[in-house]
C-alpha cells in the first residue's frame, strides 16, 4: 500500500462493505482496545505487592497509575489528528507498538521511576489506539445502529480488559514477581500487530489537516500541572510554590488552549463539537464517569490490601463486577440503544452507579465479601448501563466526518476523568485517614507512647504503613491495627461519598443537556439516529 501524506487526495468516504472485513476490523479495534486496558486495574489491584517490593509512597503508587493515564489524556487529540492525516491503521500498529515497548519496560523494572516510564509509554500507546480503533470502526460502520452495536462490543472489551487484568495478575503475583503482570499485554500486543498489519486497512479523513502544535503543548501543560498540583498537593501542602504554580500553570494553560484553538485553522479539538449540547453533555458526563470509577478501584485496592490484607488475587475477584458487568451486559446494552434512548439508559445507569457508589459507607473494616460484592456489582452495573452509551451518543451527536475528533475528544475526557479520580481519593485517602487515626487510636486503649508511635511512623513513612504495624506486643498490635483500619474505613466512606455524588452529578448533567427522549439527527450531515437536545437548533451548522 502506497504511503498516504497530507497532500494526496481524500479517499472515498464509503468503506469497504465485505462483512468479513467489517468483522475483522470491529474484532481487531476491540482486541487494541483490551491490550491497551488489561493492565490498568491490574496494576491497581497490585499496587500493595509493588509498594512494598519498592518501598514505594502514596504519592509514588499514584504516580505509577497517573504515568499510565496523563500521557494517555494528554495526547489522544493528537493522535486522533495523526491518524485523521497519516492514517488509522498506521496509528493503531504505532500504539499497539508502543503498548508493548512500555509492558517491557516495566516487565524488567527495579525501582518506581522504571515503572512510570514503561507506565507512560503504554499511556502513550492507548494514546494512539483509543482514537484510532473508534474511528476504524465509524470507517467501516456509517449506519448508526450498527455503530451502536460495535461501539457497545468495543466498550464490553474495554472492559473484559479491565476485569481479566486483575484476576490474571493475582494468579500471576501468587506464583511469581509482580513484574510479570505485563507479559500478558506484551504477548496478546505482538500477535495482534501482526495480524492488524495483513488484515486491517487504512483510513483516514476526507479533508485535509495539519498538527496542531500549539494546542498540544498547551493540552499537555493543563493536564500536567492539573494533576501534578493535585497529587502533590496531598503531601506537599496546598499552599506550598510548587503546588500553586502548578494549578497556575493549568488555568494559563486551559485558557491559552481555548483560546488557540478557536483561532486555529486546523485545531486539534474543534470547539464547534460543544455547539452540540449532546456532545458537550457527553464529555462532560464521561469525565464525571471514568473520575468516580477509577477513583473507587484505586481506593478499594488499597482498603482490601491494607485493610483485609487481601492477595492480588482476592482483591481482583472482589473488584470484578465493577468492570464485569460492562462485558456481561455489552451485547444487551447495544441492543438496547437501537430500541430505546441511549440518554434513558445513561441517565438510568448513572443513578444506579451512584447509589452503589455511596453504598460504599457500608463497609467496615471487617465487612465479608459478599457483602463487598453486592455493593460493588450494583456499581458495576450502573456503570456497565453508561459507558456505552456515553460513546454513542458522543459518536452520534456530530456530523459523521467529524466521528475521529467525537472520538479522540470523548476519550480525552475519559482519560482525564480517569488521571483526576486516583489523584483525588489518593490525597482523601492519605489526609482523611491522618486526620482521624489520632482518634481511633485514643479510643484504642493503647499508651501515649504507642500512640505517638503509630502517628508518627504513619505520618513520616506514609499510610500504607500502618497496614504493617508490629509493637512490644501481639495484644498492643492488633489494638494498633484495629484503630488503622478504622480510620482507612472512615477515608474509604469519604471516598464513597465523593464517587456517589460525581455520578449523581454527572445523571443531572446527562438530564439537561442531552435528556432521555430519542430524537432525530439535524439536516446538516450529522450521524442518523444521532441523539441531538433541541439546543443543538441553535447551535449553527458543525460542518
Amino acid at each position: 500500500m502506497s504511503a498516504i501524506t497530507p497532500h494526496v487526495p481524500p479517499q472515498s468516504a464509503q468503506p469497504q462493505s465485505g462483512s468479513r472485513h467489517v468483522t475483522a476490523t470491529i474484532a481487531l479495534a476491540c482486541v487494541g482496545v483490551f491490550v491497551s486496558y488489561l493492565p490498568v486495574v491490574g496494576v491497581s489491584v497490585a499496587l500493595p505487592v509493588i509498594q512494598q517490593a519498592l518501598d514505594a509512597s502514596t504519592a509514588g503508587l499514584q504516580w505509577i497509575t497517573d504515568a499510565f493515564i496523563l500521557p494517555t489524556a494528554a495526547l489522544l487529540l493528537t493522535c486522533g489528528m495523526i491518524g485523521d492525516l497519516y492514517g488509522r491503521k498506521k496509528t493503531w500498529l504505532a500504539g499497539l507498538a508502543l503498548s508493548c515497548i512500555g509492558c517491557l519496560v516495566c516487565l524488567t523494572a527495579g525501582g518506581v521511576v522504571q515503572v512510570c516510564v514503561g507506565q507512560a509509554l503504554t499511556g502513550i500507546g492507548t494514546a494512539a489506539l483509543l482514537p484510532s480503533t473508534l474511528a476504524l470502526i465509524s470507517h467501516v460502520c456509517p449506519d448508526h445502529r450498527k455503530r451502536a452495536t460495535a461501539i457497545a462490543l468495543w466498550t464490553a472489551s474495554l472492559g473484559l480488559g479491565l476485569t481479566l487484568g486483575p484476576l490474571i495478575n493475582g494468579v500471576i503475583v501468587e506464583h511469581t514477581s509482580w513484574r510479570w503482570i505485563f507479559l500478558p499485554s506484551l504477548v496478546i500486543g505482538l500477535v495482534t500487530v501482526l495480524a492488524g498489519a495483513v488484515v486491517l486497512t487504512d483510513s483516514r479523513a476526507e479533508r485535509e489537516r495539519h498538527l496542531d502544535i500549539p494546542g498540544q503543548l498547551l493540552a499537555m501543560v493543563a493536564v500536567t500541572g492539573l494533576v501534578y498540583g493535585v497529587i502533590e498537593g496531598g503531601s506537599a501542602g496546598w499552599g506550598s510554590a510548587e503546588v500553586v504554580i502548578a494549578f497556575a500553570a493549568a488555568a494559563v494553560g486551559l485558557l491559552a488552549f481555548v483560546l488557540v484553538e478557536l483561532r486555529s485553522p486546523c485545531p486539534m479539538l474543534d470547539m464547534r463539537l460543544f455547539r452540540s449540547s449532546a456532545f458537550s453533555g457527553a464529555a462532560l458526563v464521561m469525565a464525571l464517569t471514568l473520575f468516580a470509577q477509577v477513583g473507587l478501584v484505586f481506593a478499594l485496592s488499597e482498603y482490601f490490601g491494607l485493610v483485609h490484607h487481601a492477595s492480588t488475587w482476592d482483591i481482583g475477584v472482589r473488584l470484578v463486577a465493577l468492570n464485569g458487568f460492562t462485558v456481561v451486559l455489552g451485547p444487551l446494552v447495544g441492543r438496547l440503544m437501537n430500541r430505546t434512548s441511549p440518554g434513558l439508559l445513561l441517565v438510568a445507569g448513572l443513578v444506579v452507579g451512584g447509589v452503589g457508589a455511596l453504598c460504599v459507607n457500608l463497609f467496615h473494616a471487617s465487612t465479608g465479601t459478599g457483602e463487598a460484592a453486592l455493593v460493588i456489582g450494583v456499581l458495576g452495573i450502573g456503570i456497565a448501563l453508561a459507558i456505552a452509551p456515553i460513546t454513542t451518543i458522543a459518536m452520534n451527536s456530530v456530523p459523521h466526518r467529524l466521528a475521529g475528533t467525537a472520538g479522540a475528544s470523548n476519550s480525552a475526557l475519559r482519560q482525564i476523568g480517569s488521571a483526576l479520580g486516583p489523584a483525588v481519593f489518593g490525597v482523601i485517602l492519605t489526609n482523611r485517614t491522618l486526620d482521624t487515626l489520632p482518634g481511633h487510636l485514643a479510643q484504642s486503649g493503647l499508651s501515649p507512647a504507642d500512640q505517638g508511635q503509630v502517628n508518627g511512623l504513619v505520618s513520616n513513612v506514609g499510610i500504607q504503613a500502618g497496614a504493617f504495624l508490629h509493637l512490644k506486643t501481639p495484644e498492643t498490635t492488633g489494638r494498633a491495627l484495629s484503630a488503622y483500619a478504622a480510620s482507612f474505613t472512615d477515608a474509604l466512606h469519604t471516598c464513597a461519598v465523593v464517587g456517589g455524588i460525581g455520578m449523581l452529578a454527572a445523571a443531572v448533567v446527562a438530564l439537561a443537556l442531552i435528556g432521555v427522549r430519542a430524537r432525530p439527527a439535524h439536516d446538516t450531515g450529522g450521524a442518523a439516529g444521532a441523539v441531538i437536545h433541541p439546543a443543538d437548533a441553535a447551535a449553527g451548522d458543525l460542518s
